[in-house]
């Protein structure tokens, strides 16, 4: 599995509960693009599409920055934040919107990568995390690091 790009700020700005695996609708001059790690997650969010008679909304990738291949050649009308097509299968779609429903989760993109020859995203059930917090994961993090330090002079 290779893994092309991580939305290394979502660990830190929220509580990730569950993490799920979903494929994405690209066209070529995206997948090139991706493999090449010039995609950018963070400010990604999933929101629910009712899109025609379909009896279940569908999940669209929002905010997601993925730039052209060849800036030079791109075609005009390339957008690189477009809304994309999340591909999950129906249990899951209804599992996710009884999930947004409650109060104060959300869907954000966590990493992209490849997996059998196909580019998926897996996307996280999230819950915002409060300043409070965040400072007591800065901290612990300094403490770890002291206490590594410490070992490594010792030895």
């Amino acid at each position: 599995m290779e893994i092309f790009s991580q939305n290394k700020k979502a660990y830190f700005n929220y509580r990730i509960l569950e993490e799920l695996e979903a494929g994405i609708v690209l066209n070529g001059q995206e997948v090139k693009s991706i493999k090449l790690g010039r995609i950018n997650l963070k400010g990604g969010y999933v929101v629910f599409k009712k899109t025609g008679k379909k009896e279940l909304p569908e999940p669209y990738l929002i905010g997601v920055n993925i730039p052209p291949y060849q800036p030079k050649n791109a075609p005009k009308n390339y957008e690189p934040e477009k809304p994309r097509k999340l591909l999950f299968k129906k249990s899951e779609i209804k599992y996710l919107i009884g999930k947004i429903k409650e109060k104060g989760l959300t869907l954000i993109p966590l990493k992209i990568y490849l997996k059998n020859a196909k580019i998926k995203i897996a996307v996280g059930i999230a819950k915002g995390r409060k300043t409070k917090d965040k400072r007591e994961i800065i901290k612990k993090r300094e403490a770890n690091r002291e206490i590594k330090k410490a070992l490594k002079e010792k030895f």
